[in-house]
């Protein structure tokens, strides 16, 4: 691929003083600062927006040589380049207010992609992105390959490569739709596409600019790279369709199926298939992993995929998907009480994401705590799913009333608590011996707690709490 990183950057403007905007504001200051590239970099400007304030990240970007303006959402002068934070809406103030004063508008992943093109393998997709691109990760690096995680799923791009970047990393890359909206050249060797539900409606403005930007992850590919679909989803079935067109090569992945194309990731009974124009690979039976349920599956078939296509052989392959264990608030295991699991998925803040964790398990055995700050979507099918498959629901939180409403006139047995503590003492009054407690909320956390981690490990604190019947802990 060639080196497409611009001799100058020039003038730059960053939008947002969250962690991406400080990271990407430390990478152009050590690049100003170095004298190897100072000429790259003449000035770095960030505006914080109108919620910012002037803390200690504005005071050691000043410190570094950064101006910086907080609480307002204008933009004075004007610039080359302007780097947007993957929270500011593309429809803000703000953002149009940087578009105007700059000459171009990128976000994170462009900026660092244009620094450094080589072996990206970029994973988006409503729900799952971090546990396959953790799991892609695993498989790399138990087969010897470098590789690390970054993006939305935790480690900042900018601050990955601003740490160097040595000969041969490959980045595995959680890219959210925020984040791709803002992509211009981004030209992965692997891009995959989990599913595409409705989300984050109230950033994109309509679904379909929501499912615009997660097919920019396909942009740039041409017939050498790989573009990995599930096609159980209905859109990513379609998006496949219109790729295959461009002549792309397509894995088509499926666990209800298998995929009549010769790349495809399938279930060949219990066992993890991946054929690619390399050749077929059997690996691990998915019953002998940690992981549970079918979406899992389908992560683990694209998670191999992509490990398969950068190199990773098929032993490494298959010793990595059964050493991998389930990520922190995705349908972790918490504890068994009283014959009763207690698992622990927090990360669900959309009801497509309780689906698919109440999916895992045997229909009626789930007693399932929702709730949380009500998104306000639609909820016709979240309860309809739910009927099938949860025994009882407790609702809990400031969604409590909508969601319990709801849920009550598709029939499901609902019981109502005001907090999550209080919800897991129902739960645990309602569940038999084999049942499930489930934590998976549908519903982002701000009612009660700053985020969904501090929801999740509450939840694991009050579970590990829990003293069996007539017995200690």
């Amino acid at each position: 691929m060639d080196n497409v990183r611009p001799d100058a950057l020039g003038d730059v403007l960053v939008l947002g003083l969250g962690h991406t905007g400080q990271a990407v504001a430390r990478y152009l200051l050590h690049l100003a600062d170095d004298p190897a590239t100072a000429a790259r970099v003449g000035s770095v400007t960030v505006v914080g927006g109108a919620k910012s304030s002037d803390g200690p990240a504005a005071r050691a970007l000043r410190a570094a040589g950064a101006a910086v303006t907080v609480g307002e959402d204008s933009v004075e002068g004007s610039y080359d380049l302007c780097v947007a934070s993957p929270g500011i809406s593309e429809f803000s103030g703000l953002f149009a207010a940087g578009r105007a004063a700059s000459g171009a508008v990128v976000g994170e992943p462009e900026l660092v992609w244009r620094e450094s093109p080589e072996r990206w393998i970029a994973i988006t997709g409503t729900n799952g992105k971090t546990t396959t691109t953790s799991l892609a990760t695993a498989l790399l690096t138990g087969a010897g390959i470098d590789a690390v995680s970054v993006g939305n799923i935790g480690t900042n791009l900018a601050d990955a490569l601003d740490a160097g970047r040595p000969e041969g990393r490959w980045y595995v890359a959680e890219l959210s739709s925020f984040q791709l909206a803002t992509t211009e050249r981004l030209h992965p060797r692997v891009a995959c596409l989990l599913n595409v539900t409705p989300d984050h409606l109230e950033w994109h403005r309509t679904f379909d600019n929501y499912v615009a930007a997660k097919e920019r992850v396909f942009a740039n590919l041409d017939p050498s790279d790989l573009a990995v679909l599930v096609v159980d989803d209905p859109v990513c079935a379609r998006v496949a369709d219109g790729l295959e067109a461009r002549g792309l090569t397509v894995c088509r992945v499926s666990v209800e199926g298998v995929p009549d194309s010769p790349c495809r990731a399938y279930l060949d009974g219990d066992t993890l298939a991946v054929d690619l124009p390399d050749g077929a690979h059997r690996l691990a039976d998915f019953s002998a992993m940690a992981l549970e349920g079918p979406h899992n599956a389908a992560n683990a078939l694209v998670a191999s995929a992509c490990a398969l296509f950068a190199g990773a052989p098929d032993d490494a392959v298959t010793a990595g998907l059964l050493a991998f264990a389930p990520l922190e608030h995705r349908i972790e295991p918490v504890r068994t009480v009283d014959g009763v699991r207690y698992v622990n998925d927090s990360k669900a803040t959309n009801t497509d994401a309780a689906v698919t964790a109440v999916g895992a398990f045997a229909p009626g055995t789930v007693v399932c705590l929702v709730g949380g700050h009500d998104k306000g979507g639609d909820l016709a099918d979240f309860c309809r799913a739910m009927a099938g498959a949860c025994r009882a629901v407790v609702a809990y939180g400031e969604a409590r009333d909508r969601m319990g409403g709801a849920l009550e006139e598709a029939g499901v047995p609902v019981t109502y608590a005001p907090h999550m503590a209080e919800a897991l003492e129902a739960a645990r009054a309602l569940a038999r011996p084999g049942d499930v407690v489930l934590l998976s909320p549908a519903c982002s956390s701000f009612d009660e707690f700053s985020g969904y981690e501090e929801r999740g490990r509450a939840f694991k604190d009050l579970v590990r709490a829990l003293v069996p019947e007539g017995g200690r802990r």
